[in-house]
């Protein structure tokens, strides 16, 4: 998908950059001209502006939200959806499972191209493991960011999610995560969009999270018309095991990804006139 982050406030000129590009999925999204000004992007055709946009603007973004951390926040653009975790799964294109080995710590990072994480791929779940990107355009969380994902919460992003960029962008030296990755201008970067569970600490093979994502893999290798009824039997079955509270958290999200698609954040803009 495509999303442009509006700025917070118009007051605001770096948040005003706030525009990440990241995954692979258009979906409904709308720009009217105005978002578009505010933005700081030109008039004209919204595609193209979109294709002018290249990788390094998210580095930026980052950059511009991370100090101090929760003073900039972005403003998914009317009409975007945070994507189910089936839907995350599905869409894309690497999922890797990695530890993170060194990098530059946020309050360190003074310039964009400093922001990095190195990693070392342990398992690709989805795509092809000799792919793995070894660095990725992040930052070493320290002090009190350095939190790991709670591993019994299957519905919300890492709380680092919900603050500055609405993606998570710093993770701690040495944590173990799952990873969803797109290609952006031929560099690996997030997939999902804001508050997508996009970057999610895993601590052992039997994590609920692990489970749910190889499930949702099997899922979506089915025609899709059998795709329905292998959640709900797999619901129904972690349902009957009522002494087991991560059964019932499994059971909980399998009940969230027959509910379909999540609702947008906020209302989609309304079309343009004729003419316009």
């Amino acid at each position: 998908m495509v999303l442009l982050l509006a700025a917070p406030s118009p007051a605001d000129p770096a948040a005003a950059t706030g525009m990440i590009r990241m995954g692979r999925r258009v979906g409904s999204i709308g720009l009217d001209e105005a978002l578009r000004n505010r933005a700081g992007f030109p008039s004209g055709d919204t595609r193209a502006s979109l294709a002018a946009m290249r990788f390094p603007l998210l580095l930026a973004v980052f950059a511009c939200l991370a100090a101090p951390l929760p003073a900039a926040a972005c403003s998914p653009v009317p009409g975007y959806a945070v994507p189910t975790n089936m839907e995350l799964t599905a869409e894309a294109e690497l999922i890797l499972l990695a530890t993170v080995t060194g990098g530059t710590p946020m309050d360190a990072a003074g310039a964009p191209d400093t922001m990095r994480v190195d990693i070392r791929p342990i398992a690709a779940l989805k795509g092809n493991l000799a792919d793995a990107p070894k660095t990725l355009p992040i930052a070493l969380a320290t002090g009190r960011f350095a939190t790991l994902s709670n591993p019994y919460e299957l519905q919300h992003a890492h709380p680092l999610a919900y603050i500055g960029g609405c993606v998570r962008y710093m993770v701690p030296l040495g944590s173990r995560l799952l990873f969803f990755l797109d290609r952006h201008d031929g560099e690996w970067g997030p997939a999902g969009g804001p508050f997508s569970r996009w970057a999610e600490d895993v601590p052992g093979d039997d994590a609920p999270w692990l489970t749910a994502v190889r499930f949702y893999l099997e899922v979506m290798a089915l025609p899709e018309a059998e795709r329905a009824a292998a959640l709900t039997d797999r619901r129904d079955a972690l349902r009957a095991r009522r002494d087991d509270p991560v059964a019932q958290l499994l059971a909980d999200d399998l009940d969230a990804q027959l509910a379909g698609p999540n609702k947008p954040l906020r209302e989609a803009l309304p079309p343009a006139p004729d003419g316009d």
